[in-house]
């Protein structure tokens, strides 16, 4: 704790103290002692410097009232003015953070995981990471945005300078993330497009040409995978064998663009009107959905299944590998969206119940569809097991009937009326290979359509809106965390911001042209399941060390309570500090170490025997899974040794980039900090003027 005396004065109504005064007497919180001395202050005279009067040091939620009772007279009634743009209300702004959070890998990703990793042992792990690291970190985002009113770049550049580049780190994630993902959205545009005939394209197999029998290729599997890598995607059967991008999935991605570059050229008012469809319709949906699958015969068994915890996936390292990185590409932590899209709500807002509110709607979400998913794999079980228990049963009755077995072999009546009891392990018949991939919520959705009687071209109508919707949604999200950060870097951006987003969103147009090739699919799973997740944890590991221990969790903790005017649980200094960088720093090892010694593979669809095979990817697409990775954290790396040149040049760091960490940088129209920044290096050099 830092308190002036003596001849102090107060310059305005911030507070703001100087030390013009002939004595200054500092008092350093620490554990269990407290040291008061009297340093002269010459050195300092003229300055500027200003000192909190409120303790960094926050251990119990005693502690935080203390601090609200002694500094809640010195809080600034309102926002200083700026001209940056900010959300209408309250409702607005969370709908922008729940829209990214609330992406595909929710409908696909998360029920698929949860299949092969232990259903209800999945759910168990994913709630533990999620409350005591994803909720944290979740936190910090949103609280280092809103409290400094930039984006990702300058956020960590106030408050370290050594780790400055994970901002342009999280950039290059949205960026290449953007490529792929709008993709995604091109899928569901497509099918939307498809879906206002009947019968739907994806429901029977194509005849031949001038010809009445069906394709074979086709009638060796299911209609809505043939549809799906035969017409959609054209795949090849091979990741080498490439060729131009597919026509009809070019105009697809060019309608997706086009939608989300009109959105954000509007700007936030037109984007929260265009969110109030984009995530409510998805959250209805879905829950109708939910209900009418529920309705299903055998749904049952499929819940029953995703209840029941497996106690060896609990124990299993990968396990807790495949839910952290679920959980934070779920959530989207380390994007740097959360950050951009909270430096446009006012500092004094409760970030602490957003970030809860947050967590939970995507994990509302996630378990939604899982049972879902599950409902309806049980209906098709049961059908399954249905069909082949009275297949049994005619074969038993024609040998009682040929007088081969005795009448007492006969199937009672009764068991007719029960056929889903006969087989209480239904569940074990289904295929341990499954589709994988982004694509897997296209195809799933196509089977589901058929269960549905009645107008399929309504429910398919429907059911693509929502998905093309939540992609939607999160392509927004991305968008503010690439647009945000480098307009407030660099100021003559905001000159001509519609020039500049339509510039982007063209760039990002070409880009994504690679994915609708032929083999485009193939290189969307390289980076979705083995490059995305550990530039993540890089950047959330640096955001972590950065907050908990260069400027300090227990003053970032803090700097919270005063501007927001309440009490902090102390607990999250404590996750933070300790739990946090250790889940982190597991994760980002055990997935380097599963790179390394796994070999990486890919599942193909193989046109001669019309099914899905598992191969390799070649040498130069590991190569190309290396340089993804190192261009992603390069930005980091160089701009820690710009700065490191910066130091080595000048003696010595700036003071507005060395001290006051958690101050904005005064540029154009950053806002003005408030009075309580702390200043320790400053502190330090008081201290010593006593020896």
């Amino acid at each position: 704790m830092t308190t002036v005396s003596e001849n102090t004065e107060t310059e305005d109504e911030n507070s703001q103290i100087s030390l013009d005064s002939k004595f200054v007497i500092t008092t350093t919180s620490a554990p269990q002692f407290i040291k008061s001395e009297v340093l002269p202050t010459r050195k300092f005279t003229g300055e500027g410097l200003k000192f909190d009067s409120m303790s960094s040091y926050i251990w119990t939620d005693e502690d935080n009232e203390e601090m609200l009772q002694n500094t809640g007279q010195d809080e600034p009634k309102g926002e200083a003015h700026s001209d940056r743009p900010s959300w209408a209300n309250k409702i607005e702004y969370l709908l922008a953070q729940v829209a990214f959070s609330m992406g595909l890998s929710t409908v696909w990703r998360f029920p698929y995981l949860c299949f092969h990793n232990g259903g209800g042992s999945f759910l168990i792990i994913y709630i533990i990471l999620l409350f005591l690291v994803g909720v944290p970190l979740l936190l910090l985002e949103m609280a280092a945005g809103q409290r400094m009113r930039q984006g990702s770049i300058g956020v960590w550049k106030i408050i370290s300078p050594w780790i400055g580049g994970v901002g342009y780190t999280s950039l290059m994630v949205c960026f290449i993330v953007g490529l792929y993902y709008s993709v995604l959205v091109a899928w569901s545009v497509f099918y939307l497009g498809q879906s206002f005939q009947s019968p739907l394209p994806w429901a029977l197999c194509p005849l031949l040409r001038n010809s009445s029998h069906f394709d074979s290729e086709c009638m060796r599997t299911t209609p809505t995978i043939y549809f799906w890598y035969r017409h959609v995607l054209k795949a090849t059967d091979e990741i080498e064998i490439d060729g131009p991008p597919v026509l009809h999935l070019s105009v697809s991605l060019f309608v997706a663009w086009s939608i989300i570059c009109i959105s954000m050229v509007k700007g936030l008012r037109f984007t929260a009107k265009m969110l109030y469809v984009s995530v409510f319709l998805p959250y209805v949906v879905l829950f109708c959905l939910l209900i009418r699958s529920l309705m299903l015969k055998g749904s049952q068994f499929g819940v029953k299944h995703l209840l029941a915890a497996k106690l060896p996936a609990l124990y299993s390292v990968e396990v807790w590998r495949r839910t952290g990185s679920q959980l934070f590409v779920s959530m989207g932590s380390g994007f740097g969206s959360f950050t951009a899209i909270s430096s446009y709500i006012p500092r004094t807002n409760n970030c602490v119940m957003d970030a809860f509110a947050v967590a939970l709607l995507n994990l509302m979400t996630s378990v939604t569809a899982t049972v879902f998913v599950f409902a309806i794999m049980g209906h098709l079980a049961t059908e399954k097991n249905e069909k082949c228990f009275l297949k049994n049963a005619e074969r038993v009755t024609n040998l009682v009937d040929t007088g081969v077995l005795s009448p007492e072999f006969r199937f009672p009546d009764s068991l007719y009326q029960h056929l889903s009891t006969i087989y209480p392990t239904w569940f074990s018949n289904l295929p341990e290979q499954v589709m994988e991939g982004p694509g897997v919520a296209i195809v799933a959705f196509t089977d589901i359509i058929s269960l549905f009687s009645g107008f399929t071209f309504f429910w398919a109508i429907i059911i693509f809106i929502f998905l093309m919707s939540m992609g939607l949604s999160t392509m927004i999200g991305i968008l503010q965390g690439i647009i945000t950060p480098l307009q407030d870097t660099f100021s003559s951006l905001q000159k001509h911001t519609k020039l500049f987003k339509v510039s982007v969103c063209v760039l990002m147009f070409l880009g994504s042209l690679i994915f609708v090739k032929p083999s485009g699919s193939y290189y969307m799973n390289l980076l979705d399941d083995y490059w995305v997740s550990l530039p993540l944890f890089f950047i959330l590991i640096l955001e972590n060390m950065a907050m908990a221990w260069i400027y300090g969790a227990r003053r970032f903790l803090a700097d919270l309570i005063i501007t927001l005017g309440r009490p902090i649980p102390a607990i999250y200094r404590w996750l933070w500090c300790f739990v946090s960088p250790f889940v982190l720093l597991l994760l980002f090892v055990s997935t380097l170490i599963r790179l390394y010694v796994k070999t990486i593979t890919y599942l193909a669809w193989n046109s001669t025997t019309s099914s899905e095979v598992i191969r390799n990817y070649p040498s130069w697409a590991k190569v190309l899974l290396v340089v993804f990775i190192v261009i992603t954290i390069l930005p980091t790396l160089a701009y820690f040794l710009y700065t490191l040149f910066n130091m080595a040049v000048s003696g010595s760091m700036t003071h507005s980039k060395a001290t006051d960490t958690f101050k904005p940088e005064a540029k154009g129209d950053s806002p003005k900090p408030y009075p309580w920044l702390h200043m320790r290096q400053h502190l330090k050099e008081i201290g010593k003027l006593d020896n």
